[in-house]
């Protein structure tokens, strides 16, 4: 019998991005469904959303959700079974999912986020004529109050997980919204959605949830350290039981160097010499020097956490080995203006796009020779996993799933033909100098080189694993409930 499962969450690649979050919630339905579960999304009516679906049918409507009138929406798209929230007060705006076009957080945050737990919560208790899930799984705080909706009420026997994406976000708002929440006064206390005398919806989620996931094994055992542990290690240690950590795969259909439509020349493992075709696109769309130089790419959010500014610190260093780097990312003004500087500085050796752009991050992990990903956390990540698939060597900081996919290509591991890529600790600035002056001596050894790019492109990065484990503990969960 096929297991129906109901998936919560704020973003769904190909409809909205703005990280991996998307990319994850829109490939893992695929992937379920080799499992025998069929997972339906619900997820907000942003403009792009809407703008995307064909014929839709309203399943439910809302006089009055959080003061404003919503309809829930039924429709499939790109082999995804969706539940659209269509609420125009609160996602019919200019600007991101989560802030306007200035980059400032949206103030009703909360409301908007609220509202989508709501009916996702209303969903597990038969809001739907028909159809009703048998367990439902939530992503990141934007739908963990989903949990604490049902918890509270009269879903609270469906069972419910929810995943952790980053714990560095957490939704946290003040306490005078709580009344607003609609939850029973019960709720408020420190086993509850009380946080530092806040309300805390991804606190309020992981206390609330039968099972706790992290997007790789590493990054479940990291957040249990207060260094890691973004306030919430005291509580994810008291829930270890309930914790589980399970790799992030990639679209691998999406992600397909020998069929991918966004780059000029198509390759395989057996066929890398077709990758210099890509080279000179992506040379020639920087303005790159023409030269057989190692090529790095960075692809990233432009943060402290994702390690940027040790980035620039180290950009001289890699110039002066003769390397050059194209970066793509968008993020802290400060970080995109000294990366803007430096390229200005490099001419020909470094340049950026300042943005997101697709087709353009294909042409990157196609043509680039590694990429550079020093992170100081990284839960999952999912650009390694691009690289990997491309074979466009990683070189990534030893944490989280950075450490949990990539094979550093020490001597043992060149050896047994098993090394795909740079793993370096601890994450500072010498330490990635030395990773890459490493990664340029393995450049210039072809033998060696193509043989690491041949094992990162066999290395299994699709869901078929993690998502026979997330099928197992549905199942798990649907049995302790029974």
């Amino acid at each position: 019998m096929t297991m129906q499962l109901l998936s919560v969450a704020s973003e769904i690649y190909p409809l909205v991005k703005t990280g991996g979050l998307a990319d994850v919630v829109g490939a893992l339905p695929a992937a379920l469904a080799s499992q025998g579960v069929a997972a339906r999304t619900l997820v907000p009516g942003y403009p792009s959303v809407l703008a995307r679906l064909g014929k839709t049918k309203a399943v439910r409507r809302y006089d009055t959700l959080f003061g404003e009138k919503a309809a829930l929406l039924a429709a499939k798209l790109d082999g995804l079974d969706l539940l659209v929230l269509d609420a125009p007060a609160f996602f019919a705006r200019d600007g991101g999912p989560y802030g306007g076009p200035d980059g400032t957080d949206w103030p009703d945050n909360w409301r908007r986020f609220a509202a989508l737990s709501r009916v996702g919560a209303d969903i597990a208790e038969g809001a739907i004529k028909d159809w009703r899930p048998d367990i439902v799984h939530v992503h990141d705080w934007q739908a963990a109050l989903t949990a604490a909706y049902m918890r509270f009420g009269p879903a609270h026997v469906v069972p419910k997980l929810v995943t952790i994406h980053n714990l560095a976000f957490q939704g946290r708002f003040a306490a005078d919204i709580f009344p607003a929440l609609g939850l029973p006064q019960e709720a408020w206390g420190v086993d509850g959605v009380e946080y530092y005398g806040g309300v805390g919806y991804l606190k309020a989620g992981l206390v609330s949830a039968d099972a706790i996931t992290t997007v790789s094994p590493s990054y479940a055992q990291e957040i249990r350290s207060r260094d890691h542990g973004m306030g919430l290690d005291g509580l994810i240690n008291g829930r270890i039981d309930r914790l589980h950590g399970i790799l992030n795969g990639v679209d691998t259909d999406i992600w397909n160097p020998a069929e991918d439509p966004l780059i000029p020349r198509r390759f395989s493992g057996r066929s890398l010499g077709a990758r210099a075709g890509n080279r000179r696109a992506l040379e020639e769309a920087f303005g790159f020097d023409r030269d057989d130089a190692p090529l790095f790419i960075i692809v990233s959010r432009l943060t402290w956490q994702k390690g940027m500014d040790l980035m620039i610190d180290a950009v001289d260093h890699l110039v002066g080995l003769g390397g050059k780097l194209a970066l793509l990312g968008s993020g802290d003004r400060a970080l995109e203006g000294a990366f803007l500087a430096a390229a200005d500085r490099h001419r020909g050796r470094i340049a950026a796009r300042i943005g997101y752009d697709e087709p353009l991050s294909h042409l990157m992990q196609a043509g680039g020779d590694a990429i550079l990903i020093p992170s100081r956390f990284e839960p999952c990540g999912l650009t390694q996993l691009y690289g990997l698939r491309y074979g466009c060597l990683p070189v990534v900081a030893r944490v989280g799933g950075l450490a949990d996919t990539v094979i550093d290509a020490n001597d043992a591991a060149v050896n047994a033909g098993a090394a795909t890529g740079i793993v370096f600790a601890p994450n500072d600035p010498l330490a990635l100098h030395g990773a890459i002056a490493r990664i340029v001596r393995l450049h210039g050894n072809r033998p060696i080189w193509q043989a690491m790019q041949r094992a990162a492109m066999r290395a299994d990065v699709s869901w078929n694993s993690s998502a026979a484990r997330y099928a197992a503990l549905y199942r798990d969960l649907l049995a302790e409930a029974a």
